[in-house]
């Protein structure tokens, strides 16, 4: 009777050693599966930033006459994106508010690239139809086929929700979001039958923000229209992929523009040149975005960021939240002291 519940008492234990024994392979597999994943994603990434060429844009019409339509041109990025893509030999369409600096733009590319450059000046803060009908009067028989949805506006300064001025917050989500839905709507048909006619793909980017990456406290609206804009895009990306039109989301961190009030730059934080050079020559890769679908994170110190924050902490965490909130409440309280001083002087 006692060898009996021996023998019974070791084969539980047997039974036991082998569950342990499966669940630690198991885990064991996981672990290096996980560590394998993320080998292979940094390895991507250095690719992405460092080895792998840009793309060749005869493949979006260069040399066809293609016109490439840039909003938000007269400044910063915006502006940079108009000048390369116009050494690269496209045409352009210029779309911002400030008519003197459009003019000032066009007379300088044209010297400088010896191609046509057309200007509108319109506030697309006014969402209006009359200003998507004279978009789609000044494209009227041009063979289009890249749109860079670059246009956008932020908080003048970082501010609680409840205290954002009802001006802004609508600006914020008309020029974002509305006005760059419209403007690509209004736009598409055009570049469809442009990529057809040209025998060559169409190209839609759409400017995001590390705004968007994050929820960002004390930009809240900003936050959430560029968030709008990451969904609104690659989804976007699916449905025109059929049509031979590339879609991508280029996610910028800091870079000096008079949008985030940075004025020099540093190895960490590009000027819009630096920027928009790793943003055109890495459509088709993803950066430092190797987990988003149609998505890339260009300049690397961006991408080093992106890859760390998604990797570690998770871009919803509490960390990440409550890092970012000491942050832009730093950035709140210097500003507000700023103003208090240029208030005293006045």
């Amino acid at each position: 009777m006692t060898t009996l519940v021996e023998q019974l008492y070791n084969i539980d234990k047997l039974r036991e050693c082998k569950y342990l024994n499966a669940a630690a392979w198991v885990v064991f597999t996981f672990g290096v599966s996980k560590v394998l994943f993320l080998s292979l994603n940094f390895a991507k990434m250095l690719l992405d930033l460092f080895v792998i060429p840009g793309p060749n844009f005869k493949k979006y019409g260069k040399g066809k006459g293609a016109y490439a339509v840039v909003t938000g041109a007269s400044d910063g990025i915006g502006k940079e994106y108009a000048k390369q893509l116009g050494k690269r030999g496209f045409n352009l369409i210029l779309i911002s508010r400030t008519e003197s600096k459009l003019v000032a733009l066009k007379q300088e590319i044209e010297n400088e690239c010896k191609i046509d450059v057309k200007t509108l000046a319109i506030d697309v803060s006014a969402d209006t139809k009359e200003n998507y009908a004279l978009i789609r009067e000044v494209c009227s028989g041009l063979p289009v086929t890249v749109l860079i949805n670059n246009v956008g506006k932020s908080h003048s300064i970082p501010v609680p929700f409840d205290e954002t001025e009802e001006s802004e917050l609508r600006d914020i989500i008309t020029i974002n979001n509305t006005a760059t839905l419209m403007i690509t709507q209004t736009l598409l048909p055009q570049l469809k039958a442009s990529v057809k006619t040209l025998k060559c793909r169409g190209l839609i980017l759409t400017m995001g923000s590390f705004g968007g990456l994050l929820p960002t406290p004390f930009l809240a609206t900003y936050s959430g229209s560029k968030a709008f804009l990451q969904s609104w895009s690659n989804a976007l990306a699916g449905e025109l992929s059929r049509d031979s039109i590339d879609v991508e989301l280029v996610l910028s961190y800091l870079v000096t523009s008079a949008m985030s009030k940075i004025r020099r730059s540093s190895a960490l934080i590009p000027n819009p040149k630096n920027f928009v050079k790793s943003a055109l020559n890495s459509i088709g890769k993803r950066g430092g975005a190797q987990e988003r679908y149609a998505t890339t994170t260009p300049y690397w110190s961006h991408a080093f960021y992106h890859f760390i924050i998604v990797n570690t902490v998770g871009v919803y965490s509490k960390i990440a939240n409550s890092i970012n909130y000491s942050f832009h409440l730093s950035i709140r309280k210097r500003a507000l002291k700023k103003a208090a001083r240029q208030a005293k002087k006045e």
